[in-house]
């Protein structure tokens, strides 16, 4: 949970800027009584366009303004010990020793297996025990890179690959985005050596997100829809796995489009995404899930919904969610984003009742997940801020730790 709230970061950063509310208004394009309602507390959650507008107009990351994000720990500190031990397995030790050669119960199964587990993980918040692991995963692969005959150096690239893709996303979740995309820029040059041809644009679409976060939108759109275009060309949306990483890519693209304003553009991207998604069911079975990209009807279904709640449609985001049955492999993450997004389109057309219905739906499927997202508390707290309180919401305000 972040330390401050928006409001108070928001009027901290316009501070340090030395900016009025009226200039800050005038660089960001936002009016003056939002930031106003925003700074006083009387709003405490905002949509990504608002967002992205202040941050560009305070000259800061988007996550500078949102405060600790979501994998940092109650105690605020996010480059402890544990971390520096990722940030040391990333980039290793200059003139430090080459690898050294795997142990003799080492086996590339083993190793795929152990790092399948790490996303499994990640997908279900546990943060900590991701960390825990990832040097000795990154520390393993780079020794498979060295050592055995050519197919198994790059089958140890793939794993590497990989292994750095989790850094750089657990990276992105601790708000370290420039640490991120060292790590993806390293698991791209892994990628390259491999004989995975999905391996490189699965790592372009976490480099999207990255970009994303770091308000880059132009670039992430255009490498996503880069990556996408040459996967058509070279025949590899044909497979299940192939498809997949396709479909993430446009949905990331999809993302982009509409923080940059083109809603409409974003929508038609991803009724295509939908579209090709059926198609999954009628191609032979991949390989492990949790080593593709996520995408399938359910996420795209799901990030249908987040782009008509993000960017002022929450009726049509309520629309889509209605009925909709998650397929077993939708990672937990992403059935917390639907349910908080779904409340999200409930308090904004006012219905308070429903909106902490959804809350406690999500309590009880995720609740690390939402204890670990600022947008659960910015709800809650809008929520809170109502004359009449809905039942339930007292509990929620408690779980959260909310307590004004």
């Amino acid at each position: 949970m972040a330390n401050e709230d928006l409001g108070r970061t928001l009027r901290r950063l316009r501070r340090l800027a030395s900016l009025t509310q009226e200039e800050l208004a005038a660089r960001s394009g936002v009016s003056v009584d939002v930031i106003r309602q925003l700074e006083q507390r009387r709003k405490h959650s905002a949509r990504l366009p608002t967002l992205h507008a202040l941050a560009n107009g305070l000259g800061v990351e988007l996550t500078t303004l949102l405060g600790d994000p979501p994998a940092v720990s109650s105690t605020g500190e996010n480059d402890g010990p544990r971390f520096v031990a990722v940030r040391r397995a990333i980039m290793p030790v200059l003139w430090g020793p080459e690898p050294e050669p795997p142990g003799s119960d080492f086996t590339l199964d083993n190793l795929r297996g152990q790092i399948a587990d790490g996303w499994t993980q990640y997908h279900a918040a546990e943060f900590d025990t991701v960390m825990k692991a990832l040097p000795d995963l990154i520390s393993d692969a780079r020794s498979a890179t060295a050592w055995g005959e050519d197919h198994e150096r790059r089958a140890g690239f793939a794993a590497l690959g990989k292994a750095l893709q989790l850094a750089g996303h657990v990276a992105v979740r601790m708000g370290k985005t420039d640490l991120a995309l060292t790590s993806l820029e390293r698991a791209i040059d892994a990628a390259g050596q491999s004989s995975d041809p999905l391996l490189l644009p699965m790592i372009v679409n976490s480099t999207a997100w990255a970009y994303q976060r770091q308000g880059r939108l132009e670039d992430a759109l255009s490498i996503a829809l880069r990556a996408a275009a040459d996967m058509v060309a070279a025949g590899h949306d044909g497979t299940a796995d192939g498809l997949k990483v396709w479909g993430a890519l446009t949905m990331s693209a999809a993302t982009s489009a509409a923080r940059s304003g083109d809603y409409d553009r974003a929508a038609a991207m991803m009724e295509t995404a939908e579209k090709e998604a059926a198609r999954l069911s009628k191609l032979p079975e991949g390989s492990d899930n949790r080593m593709v990209s996520v995408f399938s009807p359910s996420s795209v279904r799901i990030e249908r919904v987040r782009l008509a709640v993000q960017y002022g449609h929450p009726h049509d985001a309520l629309a889509l969610a209605k009925g909709m049955r998650l397929s077993k492999d939708t990672p937990p993450s992403w059935r917390t984003w639907l349910l908080l997004d779904v409340a999200r389109a409930h308090t904004d057309i006012g219905d308070a009742a429903g909106a902490v219905k959804t809350l406690e739906s999500l309590r009880r499927v995720a609740p690390t997940w939402m204890q670990h997202h600022t947008l659960a508390v910015a709800i809650v707290r809008d929520l809170w801020a109502l004359p009449n309180h809905p039942p339930g919401l007292g509990a929620l305000a408690q779980f959260l730790g909310i307590n004004e």
